[in-house]
Parts: structure tokens; C-alpha cells; sequence
């Protein structure tokens, strides 16, 4: 997704939601500065080597548990999006590519990227601390912004860690896109918050992400390259 695209969408997203568009440019300026800093960044075409055909594109929903004890994943790319990290290290799964705003249990982000994921870290107005306090402590780090892209913080499209996962993959040359774990329901899986040690009834801003994930989503699959397909646990189906 193109900046001339994304526009439109994250100025609907930042009217709706109430965020700050200055506080928003503010964080990926103050991510690309600790990039510099620490000298951990990498680029585009490094993390598209990693990519294959192939990518599943791990969410935190309530299915995703029986995802991964039912299905197999060696065949692609695994991308978990923030909490799912904790998910897949939890069945002995290290994601090639962790997408995270740092909302997720980072001491688990920590011991995937010390395994050797790569992270892409997201920039917005409400994590400038979380940036500053974590970003130093990591390695092989992209950075993203939901505003203008930046010469070393990129913007692929996507608004939540899960859509923006897919949009990522989209970008870096996966030709098959798997969604596990997105469910977009009434039940929040406990992989989402760190606070949450169960699975939870859906809150009003989660309901809204979910709806512009879902949106963004469907914008993907009409307009990518990659083939986008759910994969279902199958005590799920029916």
C-alpha cells in the first residue's frame, strides 16, 4: 500500500479514534533517532530476504491456540503480530518477524529477538515512552509509522499489529498471505494485553480496530498481489 492510499485511511482512523497526527509524526521522528543511535536498524531488502512465498501472519484471537497445536507452519514465513508472540513461543515457535507497537509482553518480544527474530517496531503517538525505554534493548529492528514514511521508518499500510503484519508481507513479496488467530469477534484472546490472563468480551476501541483491520484487510485482498486466506482451526468450522 502506497502512501497516496494509506492516506485517506489513516486520516479516517485518526478523526475516529481521537489520535494525534502531530504526536503520531512526533514518535517516528523519536523512533528513527534511536535507530540511528543504536545502529540495529536494517532495511527494507534486508527483511524481504527473510520472506518467503509463502507467510503466515500470526493474530492474538481466541482460535489461535488450536491453530497451533493443529496445524503445521514449516512450510512459510511466520510473522506473529505483538501478544502472538507469547502464543507461538508458548508451543515452541520462534516468528521469523514479530510486528509490534510494544502493547505485547516485551520480556517475550525480548527472548524471540534473542532467538534471532527480526522485529518491526511501530511508531505512534501513544508509545513514544515505550520506545525510548525498549527500542536500545533490541537488535535486527525495522521501524514503521502510521504518518509519513521516513528514510529508515517505513509505511507499508495497515492500522493494528495483525492488518499491518499482512501489509507487510504483502510489501516484502509473500505471494500467499495466511491469517491465523484473526478472528474479529466478541471475545478478545488473552494474548492481546499483557494484563489479560483470559480470554475477554470485546471492548469498544477493540471493536473498532477490529473493524478497520477488517476493512484494511479486504482492501488487501482486492488490491495485493498475494493470495489472502483465514485459516480456520477445525473444531472451529461449522
Amino acid at each position: 500500500m502506497k502512501w497516496k492510499d494509506w492516506e485517506p485511511f489513516y486520516l479516517r482512523i485518526a478523526r475516529e479514534m481521537g489520535y494525534s497526527i502531530e504526536k503520531d509524526r512526533e514518535a517516528a521522528r523519536v523512533l528513527r533517532a534511536l535507530l540511528l543511535e543504536g545502529d540495529e536498524y536494517i532495511l527494507k531488502d534486508e527483511l524481504a530476504s527473510v520472506v518467503e512465498k509463502k507467510a503466515y501472519v500470526f493474530g492474538a484471537g481466541p482460535s489461535l491456540e488450536r491453530a497451533l497445536k493443529e496445524f503445521d507452519f514449516s512450510d512459510g514465513t511466520l510473522i506473529a503480530a505483538d501478544g502472538a508472540t507469547s502464543a507461538l513461543l508458548e508451543t515452541g515457535l520462534v516468528p521469523d518477524i514479530i510486528v509490534t507497537d510494544l502493547d505485547g509482553r516485551v520480556p517475550d518480544i525480548k527472548i524471540a529477538n534473542d532467538r534471532g527474530a527480526f522485529l518491526v517496531v511501530h511508531a505512534h503517538g501513544d508509545n513514544i515512552d515505550k520506545l525510548t525505554a525498549y527500542v536500545p534493548f533490541f537488535s535486527r529492528v525495522l521501524g514503521t509509522t502510521q504518518t509519513e514514511p521516513l528514510d529508515i521508518v517505513y509505511n507499508f499500510g495497515g492500522f493494528t499489529d495483525g492488518d499491518r503484519a499482512a501489509f507487510l508481507a504483502e510489501e516484502l513479496g509473500a505471494r500467499e498471505i495466511v491469517l491465523v488467530g484473526f478472528d474479529f469477534g466478541e471475545i478478545v484472546g488473552r494474548w492481546s494485553k499483557p494484563s489479560l490472563r483470559e480470554h475477554s468480551p470485546v471492548w469498544e476501541t477493540k471493536r473498532k480496530k477490529f473493524e478497520f483491520a477488517r476493512e484494511l484487510l479486504e482492501w488487501l485482498e482486492k488490491n495485493g498481489r498475494a493470495r489472502v486466506e483465514y485459516l480456520t482451526p477445525k473444531r472451529e468450522k461449522g
